[in-house]
C-alpha cells in the first residue's frame, strides 16, 4: 500500500494463532490492537472501531456483533474470522456459542453484516450459513499457515503416539475425543502415548482413568511442544469436531504420521497423507494406529510436503492482506 491504512484488531485473548495474524498485519497496515473482555471491551470497541477504515474481530461473538453494528453506524468496513467454537452448536459435548441463546442473536448479526467473514476451513463455512441462516456471498476460505522453518523433524523419531489437546473439563475432554483415546490406548498395551495439555485441576479427577501406558503433560508452551512433536512417529487427533487444528498441521510439519476423525477440518489438514476414521469408532481407530506406527517413518515426511504446498504461512499472509487492502479501498 503506497499510505499505511488503519486496522482494528480485537480479540478477547492472546492465542499463538491469534498473534501469529497480528505480526501479518502490522507488515501490511497500522495496526490499532484491543485485547479485553467484558465491559472494558464493551467502552473501548467505539472509539477503537471510529479510529479506524477497518475493523477484524477474531471470533464471532458478543463483541463481535458489537463491534459490525458499530462499523455500519459509523460507515466503516468489518471482517470477522472464525475458528471453531463461534461456528458450532454441539448439545452432544456442550460445545460451542450457538447454544446460548442471547450470544449466538449477536454472532448471528456479526455474520450476516459483516462485509467479510474469513474461515479457516470449508467446512466452518457450511456450518455459518447453516446456523446464520443466509447464503454467506461474504464469507472466503482463509487457512492457517504454518512456518515449517520453526516446525520441522527432528533427528529420528521414537514409536509413541502424541496428542496435544487443551482440555480443562469433561466437556473439553470428549469434545477432543480423549475419551475414546484412552480406550484405544487399553486395547494397544504395548503402544505408547503421550497427551500434552490437560489442565491440572482436571488431571486430578482425571488420574484414576489413565491408562498405564499413557503420560500426560499439563501445561506446555508452544515452543516447549516442539520437541516432543518432532520426536514422535504418530499425531493422533481424534475429535468430535474441529476448525483445522493447529497441533494437527504443526505436527504433519515435524514430519508426524497423522491418524485423526472425519471430523470438521481434520480431512482438510490430512488429505491423502495418514489415516482418517469415523469419531467413536475405536476399533477403528485402533487399526489405524496400528498401521501408521507400522509405516516406516519417512511416511510422515508426505504429511510435511502437504503443510508446505497447501498451508504456508505465505499464503495465509497474502490472502489477509488482499482482503485488508480490498476494504480499504
Amino acid at each position: 500500500m503506497h499510505e499505511m491504512k488503519r486496522l482494528l484488531f480485537f480479540s478477547t485473548l492472546n492465542a499463538p494463532f491469534i498473534e501469529e495474524d497480528y505480526r501479518i498485519l502490522v507488515r501490511h497496515c497500522r495496526v490499532e490492537r484491543i485485547v479485553d473482555r467484558g465491559m472494558r471491551a464493551i467502552f473501548r470497541l467505539p472509539g477503537g472501531v471510529l479510529r479506524n477504515q477497518v475493523s477484524l474481530a477474531w471470533f464471532g461473538s458478543v463483541y463481535a456483533g458489537s463491534m459490525v453494528f458499530l462499523a455500519r453506524l459509523f460507515k466503516r468496513k468489518s471482517m470477522v474470522i472464525v475458528a471453531g467454537v463461534d461456528a458450532s452448536k454441539d448439545r452432544e459435548i456442550n460445545y460451542g456459542i450457538w447454544l446460548n441463546p442471547w450470544k449466538s442473536i449477536f454472532v448471528r448479526y456479526a455474520f450476516r453484516n459483516a462485509d467479510r467473514v474469513l474461515v479457516v476451513d470449508p467446512f466452518l463455512q457450511r456450518e455459518v450459513i447453516r446456523l446464520a441462516g443466509y447464503r454467506g456471498l461474504n464469507i472466503l476460505n482463509v487457512p492457517f499457515g504454518f512456518d515449517t522453518t520453526i516446525w520441522t523433524p527432528g533427528l529420528a523419531k521414537e514409536d509413541r503416539v502424541v496428542t496435544v489437546a487443551s482440555c480443562e473439563d469433561e466437556s473439553r475432554f470428549r469434545k477432543k475425543g480423549l475419551d475414546k483415546l484412552f480406550e484405544a490406548a487399553r486395547m494397544l498395551p504395548g503402544m505408547q502415548f503421550l497427551i500434552i495439555g490437560i489442565h491440572k485441576r482436571f488431571l486430578a479427577t482425571l488420574r484414576s482413568r489413565i491408562p498405564s501406558n499413557v503420560d500426560v503433560m499439563s501445561y506446555v508452551s508452544r515452543e516447549g511442544i516442539l520437541p516432543y512433536l518432532q520426536r514422535a512417529k504418530v499425531y493422533c487427533q481424534p475429535s468430535f469436531t474441529e476448525g483445522l487444528p493447529n497441533a494437527l498441521c504443526e505436527a504433519m510439519a515435524c514430519g508426524c504420521i497423522p491418524v485423526g476423525t472425519i471430523a470438521g477440518g481434520i480431512p482438510t489438514a490430512i488429505g491423502e497423507t495418514g489415516y482418517l476414521v469415523p469419531y467413536g469408532d475405536v476399533p477403528a481407530l485402533v487399526r489405524a494406529l496400528q498401521e501408521a506406527m507400522a509405516r516406516p517413518s519417512s511416511k510422515g515426511m508426505e504429511a510435511r510436503r502437504r503443510i508446505e504446498t497447501e498451508f504456508s504461512l505465505e499464503r495465509r499472509d497474502s490472502a489477509l492482506a488482499r482482503v485488508v487492502r480490498e476494504l480499504m479501498t
